[in-house]
């Protein structure tokens, strides 16, 4: 039992650092989406008319404050241990692993991937696929160390589901500690018997002696 609380420890731990790995990615995209929502709402202020809505940035926003929500979530089954906390937390960060990997798929394997998506009114897109194309090394390497993570979230919540939840002692009624009360009992009751007994024969003889002193008299 020890080296299993061991292990489920170990594995916990490994899985909120696994976690906070996303999170930070998550936070870092966060701040990026801000930063060019806060440009874009200069520009549009700088023009004084209406601009379309500005998606790209938007879809960073929102994949930001997901993988955040995921890292939440994951250090809540993480510490819990709960069965169902770990399986909503494995589902979607699956989910959020499947999506990443179709985009990155059609982006590498379709020669016209750009028509998959709408126009970006805000210019962002245009220039975060640049800097991609210029820094695609590190780019790379920092794509595949948040994927890595993500699936090594999946393996550990799966690992922590087999191992389950922490199995404390405890006792649910006071029937459970009846028995150690029971000897007690026990002997106080043969002490109680043993004293009577004890006594009945000098009650008796006292009772004898005083009907012999009537008679007496």
């Amino acid at each position: 039992m020890a080296g299993r609380g061991v292990v489920r420890s170990c594995v916990q731990t490994a899985l909120k650092a696994a976690n906070s790995l996303v999170g930070l990615a998550g936070m870092a995209v966060i701040l990026y989406a801000l930063w060019m929502l806060r440009a874009w709402s200069a520009q549009a202020a700088h023009l004084h008319r209406y601009l379309p809505v500005p998606w790209f940035i938007y879809t960073l926003l929102g994949l930001g404050i997901v993988m955040c929500s995921l890292t939440c979530s994951g250090h809540i089954a993480a510490e819990t241990a709960n069965g169902a906390c770990l399986s909503c937390h494995m589902i979607f960060v699956f989910l959020l692993v499947i999506l990443e990997g179709a985009i990155t798929a059609d982006v590498f394997l379709n020669s016209n991937w750009e028509e998959d998506f709408p126009e970006d009114p805000s210019g962002k897109f245009a220039e975060f696929k640049q800097f991609v194309i210029s820094n695609f090394q590190i780019c790379e390497w920092v794509g595949l160390s948040v994927v890595g993570a993500q699936a090594l979230s999946i393996i550990l919540a799966m690992v922590l589901r087999a191992l389950g939840p922490e199995r404390e002692i405890d006792y649910d009624s006071d029937d459970d500690a009846v028995p150690a009360r029971l000897p007690l009992l026990r002997n106080t009751a043969q002490h109680g018997s043993n004293y009577a007994e004890t006594n009945l024969p000098r009650r008796s003889d006292s009772w004898t002696l005083r009907i012999l002193d009537k008679a007496n008299k």
